[in-house]
């Protein structure tokens, strides 16, 4: 029982951590395709090939749920709101568990 609070608080705090770097790879994705950035230099292609690997599983199902609007890829914003919740749960156990 001791160990619970800090595991869930752990888990709480990676679904914080994955929901920002979810929010960095959409960023640099707009960066990419206004040509903010280049794409071809090799810190950016090597955050961007990362962030992709970390978050294109997750985003895969969703984008066959949820197809892009007028080419607007709306699966990042489902995902993000499916972390909420989830946080939202791991929350209310964290409060449910004995002190």
């Amino acid at each position: 029982m001791i160990i619970l609070g800090p595991l869930f608080n752990v888990v709480y705090d990676l679904l914080g951590l994955y929901k920002f770097c979810l929010v960095i790879y959409v960023v640099l994705g707009l960066l990419e395709s206004f040509n903010i950035i280049n794409k071809y230099n090799t810190a950016v292609y090597t955050v961007h090939n990362f962030l992709q690997s970390i978050t294109e599983p997750a985003l895969g199902p969703i984008r066959r749920v949820i197809p892009p609007i007028s080419g607007w890829d709306l699966s990042p914003m489902a995902l993000i709101f499916i972390i909420y919740f989830f946080q939202g749960v791991v929350l209310e156990i964290i409060k449910k568990l004995p002190s």
